[in-house]
């Protein structure tokens, strides 16, 4: 995911500071805080950041007026800060004082007007408000297009941001579109070392991953990685973004020890950088639950997941995607223990969410379809289970395409149900047909 914090918005065509444009020259106060929390967010040292900027506000306010174009900068800058400790209250309320500032100064149609657009949609997003992220993304860009040459790095920004929004939503082709053109913007425009190269390499990566391209994943994680740790440092949280996405995608080939090392960099990373209670940090606790989970370290991974969900729950609500996702993982683990009663609750709970959320033909609404047949098939309940193997089975075809792993793994799955029915030539069916998508994607 990326932001526009005032200086990158800026960075087409201004490369000095948007105070720059409102000084009253580099002794003023409000200057140096604004200037001190950049570079205190840039290093992401969020807490101290939103202090500085907070005093550069009420400092601006008292030089310049509640409704001057460098207040909105500051509003701006703020509202980011605010969005990265997970105040999301706070940075919609800011973001929206600071569009309506630049709205009425600058006009409607203002590359400033688009990146604080942006950032807006960026915080729906986070929120499950994909409706609205979607019309902000569009609207951002369309002015970028229509004011801006073509291909500038703006642009490309928000293209990449709105491919993310797809790919949350399942819709894969048109994600992987964007991304490429993104990242081919931003390697003419920016040079191929840029931060923002970065985060596109790892945004294509995990579209990648999560389409079941391993080896091409691999390779773009790595070179992301490579990147963020030369211009952002070891102990950013984009690093630890990279660190993360990595043992994700060790973690789905099976090799443990590789993931577990870069989940527990990624966590301390996070803890020193956003604090224990960030949505980030939930996310890292999540993924190392999984781990555990599938190596059948049941205590471990129960704690981590009741964590993160605590964290889920506060920061983000409780109906939201992520939460629903972790609630969904520790049914997983009740599951695996014969804690079948707890596990179908949080099942059905999380599916429900999902369904609300994302739409019925999300591949994690296909998920918690596939995981509430499987604990009615492991109680031979299958006459339960066969309708929502089935259903799952479709969705995940539709939504991914029909030689996708996941594809394969719901043939297995209702291929095991029909092998205990005596269902035979049907059940081999299914079986041959996951192992031609599986050999497929060696």
């Amino acid at each position: 995911m990326e932001r526009f914090f005032k200086i990158v918005v800026l960075a087409l065509f201004l490369f000095c500071p948007a105070s720059a444009l409102f000084a009253q020259g580099p002794e003023a106060a409000w200057n140096i805080l604004d200037q001190e929390a950049l570079e205190l967010y840039r290093a992401g040292n969020y807490g101290r950041a939103a202090e500085a900027s907070e005093k550069a506000l009420q400092a601006a306010k008292k030089k310049f007026g509640p409704g001057h174009l460098s207040v909105s900068g500051i509003m701006n800058n703020l509202a980011e800060i605010y969005y990265a400790q997970g105040q999301f209250g706070q940075a919609e309320a800011l973001y929206k004082r600071s569009l309506a500032i630049r709205q009425k100064t600058l006009g409607p149609e203002h590359p400033f007007v688009a990146g604080t657009l942006n950032n807006l949609a960026l915080l729906h997003r986070t929120q499950g408000r994909y409706d609205e992220a979607e019309s902000g993304f569009k609207r951002a860009l369309a002015i970028c297009r229509s004011v801006l040459e073509p291909n500038n790095a703006l642009s490309a920004g928000i293209m990449s941001n709105l491919g993310e929004l797809y790919a949350v939503q399942g819709q894969h082709g048109q994600a992987e579109t964007l991304y490429r053109q993104s990242l081919a913007i931003r390697k003419k425009a920016l040079g191929s070392e840029h931060s923002l190269v970065a985060a596109s390499l790892n945004n294509l990566a995990e579209l990648h991953r999560s389409r079941g391209r391993y080896n091409e994943a691999e390779s773009l994680f790595k070179q992301s990685l490579a990147m963020r740790e030369k211009t952002l440092g070891l102990n950013h949280p984009d690093t630890a973004a990279s660190l993360s996405s990595l043992a994700r995608l060790y973690s789905a080939q099976g090799e443990h020890v590789q993931a577990e090392t870069l989940y527990r960099h990624a966590l301390t990373t996070y803890r020193k950088a956003l604090g224990p209670d960030h949505p980030d940090t939930a996310a890292c606790l999540n993924n190392l639950a999984e781990l555990y989970l599938g190596q059948g370290q049941y205590d471990q991974a129960e704690s981590l997941f009741k964590h993160s969900l605590a964290i889920y729950r506060s920061a983000l609500g409780p109906d939201h995607p992520d939460t629903a996702a972790c609630l969904n993982n520790l049914a997983e683990l009740h599951r695996s223990q014969g804690r079948y009663d707890e596990a179908e609750a949080r099942y059905k709970r999380s599916l429900a969410m999902r369904e609300k959320s994302l739409g019925p033909d999300h591949p994690d609404v296909a998920a918690s379809l596939n995981n509430l047949a499987e604990l009615y098939r492991s109680q031979g309940q299958n006459e339960k289970a066969e309708p929502l193997f089935k259903k799952s089975l479709s969705i995940y075809k539709k939504a991914l395409g029909p030689n996708h792993p996941f594809v394969a793994m719901s043939l297995e799955n209702l291929a095991l149900l029909y092998k205990a029915e005596d269902r035979v030539q049907e059940a081999d069916g299914l079986t041959k047909q996951a192992k031609r998508i599986r050999s497929s994607k060696q």
